[in-house]
């Protein structure tokens, strides 16, 4: 077979990765990137190991916190507001870096199925190329590479790919009998690696059972001609298996298992439409989905979105349900009787579903998220590289002599074929990143795709809105909220349009007052609109927006029962209650409501926040008052039980950082109500 200059195909593909990408980087945050990137400037710019400790700490996405990959945006800002570019562009340098390690680690996993035989060397080094090349240019990632804040989806990639590396090199060494250097390679580099994944995002915590798969899967089968091994070195790898593979397999494993009991038996969060028992029969149709995405790629698809997905309420409901649940079943026997046969075949199947084992299972996160799939699908195109480079992938077909298989084509037209998928990967995300780096665009089109989500056509009429076109955004909300009443993002938007051109209408107001009162637990939604319509509540551009109409907007969401019952939402309403007061120069009720805020949740955080607005009104008193009220009541404070919201508590105590705001804040209190004294009293 002729030779082809690797390394300059490496470069090549490199280029082009960036190349397609390029137009993307211009894109602005998004959506979870405004929930997580601001902590940067939380406390200040992170300029020392104090603020470094605090901003690390501080995540709050899942228990450990994803403090690895919190700490990878700092290099590309130290503090708050910043520029996207930085962000955007690291994402894809460690797009590329994975690339790389993927097609180092099919190049090792195509040595282990030569046996030595060198007639295939070639054929094994270009398909781990072009394995690698499919992936790294597939365009269902787009929505992970540009979306900046899942790096944290990309960091366990990485470090997963890191650890099978070395676990191969542990191997190697346990089967040459080197003890020692097995060891040495698999305690730093797996366990350590395990560690790093795990704290970049939870599913890192799967790499002990990939590597567990790699081994069931594939390294046995494929290496079962390979020479005995010495005894030491076969009692070691076994050993080192059980500890750094099973033990860790197990406990992940037991800890999914509990989760699903705790769903079933005790329910889930209220905010989730749908039970875990739902979920579960729900994500094989999941699953079926992303793999369509994968195999047969778009260049535009749901993007972010995934509301609209409905979850099936039984096995009959949607028809698909039950089918798709004996798929994975199917796939998962499949790849246990073709595992000798078709080692490649059966590990591609059985590393993506052990890789989506996490997120689509007990755990009640959302149903649908495209960038799931990165982790999970890095050997998916592994056997299709293979067929189209000519290298064995059964077998049977190893150990027949070059040029004497039976073939449904020949070379020449499996490379074509092989450039002709390069071609079209290449061209569908060279499109899907040019929307990426188009805001206004990309809300559209998304709002296009996915007529029936309320995320996308609220996230398409702000930017319709935004660019001074209100009377569309009306065009498309109003009839999103005839379906979906208790959707309160779409009725808060279209109060906002209607404003901008200059008066609300009953009909948008009273649906508005229906939403709140129905509406599921929203997050922060309702604390941010609120608090932006009471900032401008003294110049409103509509005169419905006034103090009086957005206290009854307030007193809609507070007689809705879901929200009341979540301490968190209690808080947030009844904090908006007191900034109502405090506009009208009512400081008593303002400071009345702001101590029953605090009870919801005693946290210094929002005694601040409210001691701050009360001396910046113009009632320090009132601010030393709520401080006071603050410090009667700091036995209470909430601690967390464990994981990185313990940790980072902890950081604080040791640091004194609250005692410090503590005394900062009642000094400046001090000095204005000394200032000015007349201003103390209640209007």
């Amino acid at each position: 077979m002729r030779r082809f200059p690797q390394p300059a195909l490496y470069l090549l593909l490199i280029a082009l990765t960036v190349l397609v990408y390029a137009n993307g980087l211009r894109g602005n945050f998004l959506f979870d990137d405004f929930a997580n990137l601001p902590a940067l400037g939380a406390s200040g710019p992170v300029r020392d190991t104090d603020s470094f400790l605090r901003f690390v700490t501080s995540g709050t996405a899942d228990p450990l916190g994803r403090p690895v990959a919190l700490a990878s945006f700092l290099l590309d800002a130290r503090d708050w507001p910043a520029s996207p570019l930085p962000f955007k562009r690291t994402n894809l340098l460690l797009h590329v870096l994975n690339g790389l390690l993927l097609a180092l680690l099919l190049r090792r996993l195509g040595s282990v199925m030569q046996h030595g035989d060198a007639r295939w060397r070639r054929r094994y080094e270009l398909a781990a190329l072009l394995g690698a090349a499919l992936w790294l240019l597939h365009p269902l990632f787009v929505s992970t590479t540009l979306y900046i804040v899942q790096r944290e989806a990309m960091l366990p990639a990485t470090f997963t790919l890191a650890g099978l590396l070395f676990w191969l090199q542990a191997r190697e060494a346990f089967r040459r009998g080197d003890v020692r250097s097995g060891w040495l390679k698999a305690l730093p580099g797996l366990g350590l690696c395990t560690v790093l994944a795990t704290l970049s995002k939870a599913n890192g915590a799967l790499l002990p059972a990939l590597a567990l798969t790699l081994e069931w899967f594939f390294l046995r089968p494929a290496s079962v001609h390979d020479i005995a091994w010495p005894a030491p070195g076969r009692r070691h790898h076994q050993i080192a298996a059980f500890v750094l593979l099973a033990l860790p397999s197990i406990a992940v494993g037991s800890y999914l298992l509990f989760e699903g009991w705790q769903g079933v038996a005790h329910g889930i969060s209220g905010v989730r439409p749908w039970t875990l028992e739902q979920r579960l029969i729900t994500e094989p149709r999941v699953l079926f989905e992303y793999l369509r995405l994968l195999w047969l790629p778009h260049p535009y698809t749901a993007g972010v979105f995934n509301d609209q997905f409905v979850a099936s309420t039984s096995l009959w409901s949607p028809a698909s349900t039950l089918p798709a649940l004996f798929g994975v079943l199917g796939l998962l026997t499949g790849a246990f009787l073709v595992r000798h046969k078709a080692p490649a075949v059966a590990l591609a199947i059985a590393f993506y579903l052990v890789g989506q084992s996490m997120e689509s299972s007990t755990i009640a996160l959302e149903l649908y998220f495209e960038h799931r799939n990165y982790l999970p699908a890095l050997l998916m195109f592994w056997p299709l590289a293979l067929w189209l480079c000519g290298a064995p992938i059964t077998a049977k077909a190893q150990a027949a002599p070059d040029g004497k298989r039976a073939e449904m084509f020949g070379q020449r037209s499996r490379t074509v074929i092989a450039v002709l998928l390069l071609a079209g990967f290449a061209w569908m995300t060279h499109a899907r990143a040019d929307l990426w780096g188009n805001t206004r665009d990309q809300a559209l089109l998304w709002a296009r795709l996915n007529p029936l989500s309320p995320r996308a056509q609220a996230y398409a009429a702000q930017e319709e809105a935004a660019g001074g076109h209100p009377e569309q955004a009306i065009k498309r909300l109003t009839p999103a909220l005839e379906r979906n009443p208790d959707q309160v993002q779409l009725a808060l938007n279209l109060l906002a349009a209607r404003c901008q051109l200059g008066s609300i209408d009953q009909a948008s107001m009273q649906a508005s007052i229906v939403a709140l009162r129905t509406t599921r637990d929203t997050g922060n939604l309702l604390a941010s609109w609120f608090g932006r319509s009471l900032e401008q509540s003294r110049a409103p551009i509509c005169p419905q927006l006034d103090l009086t109409g957005i206290e009854v907007l307030l007193n809609a969401a507070m007689s809705n029962p879901r929200l009341m019952e979540a301490p968190g939402r209690r808080q947030d309403l009844y904090h908006l209650r007191g900034r109502i007061a405090l506009e009208r120069h009512d400081s008593t009720s303002a400071l009345a409501s702001f101590d029953l805020a605090l009870d919801q949740q005693v946290a210094p955080t929002i005694a601040f926040q409210q001691a701050a607005l009360l001396g910046s009104a113009g009632y320090p008193v009132q601010g030393l008052k709520h401080l006071d009220y603050y410090e009667a009541a700091r036995s209470k404070e909430f601690v967390p039980a464990f994981g990185m919201a313990r940790i980072h508590a902890w950081v604080l105590r040791r640091q004194h950082y609250w005692d410090k705001e503590l005394v900062r804040l009642r000094q400046t209190l001090h000095s204005d109500a000394q200032d000015h004294p007349s201003s103390t009293e209640s209007a």
